[in-house]
């Protein structure tokens, strides 16, 4: 079964807008994409620790659980732009233990198994910053939400950007959005009930074709 094209479903609220590129982003964050005619991923930004740019959230069973991915450090340079951070794939097997979580998660969901075929090589290679990671896993998103993966990126950074609306808040995992998110099946629920802005994973795997209709209920602009 086909996924519908997200693009023919959702109306453009937003025109242009400027969004970090994160790490399987929360749902949010696709709908805000989604829902905008263009969209620009800052690159240009002073990296800060603790955000979507190196983690994502799903329900496992036993509950909400941080999927996080290492960094290198470097103690000479207080501050870095997140073009330049790399990751850290000598000393830790991220790779495999996301992995195996993602299959603890949702090996049972409806959908886990049209999509993990496709999704595996991202493991597999072994990427050496975190900007070329986080926009593949972007890639494999909108390639299986049928959606062209057409973006710019940012060339320096703006504190109040010119012409585009302002999304970059999204990647602040702390951030309570004051939005409600609909509601759909998840493979927990009767345990931990229902968990919002989770990864797109959670949705995309709970609800295949139908994402489209979930991410359409979730009114981006009142953030």
């Amino acid at each position: 079964m086909e996924p519908k094209s997200l693009k023919t479903i959702l109306p453009f609220h937003l025109q242009t807008i400027l969004i970090h590129p994160t790490y399987f982003s929360p749902i949010a964050q696709y709908a805000a994409i989604l829902q905008a005619k263009e969209y620009q991923f800052e690159i240009t930004d002073n990296f800060q620790k603790q955000t979507y740019r190196t983690r994502c959230y799903i329900c496992g069973p036993n509950g909400k659980q941080l999927l996080n991915v290492p960094i290198k450090h470097d103690k000479t340079q207080q501050k870095i732009k997140t073009k330049d951070i790399k990751i850290d794939n000598e000393t830790s097997y991220w790779q495999q233990n996301h992995i195996r979580s993602f299959q603890a998660a949702y090996r049972s969901s409806p959908f886990f198994e049209y999509y993990i075929d496709d999704m595996l090589p991202l493991f597999e290679k072994k990427h050496t910053y975190l900007l070329d990671l986080n926009l593949a896993t972007h890639s494999f998103i909108m390639e299986a939400f049928q959606e062209k993966c057409s973006y710019s990126k940012s060339s320096q950074y703006q504190e109040f950007p010119i012409q585009k609306e302002d999304f970059r808040i999204l990647v602040n995992a702390k951030t309570d959005l004051q939005i409600k998110f609909p509601e759909y099946v998840q493979i927990f629920d009767d345990k931990h009930g229902f968990q919002p802005n989770l990864s797109i994973l959670d949705l995309l795997f709970m609800e295949g074709p139908n994402t489209s209709n979930v991410l359409s209920k979730l009114d981006i602009t009142s953030i």
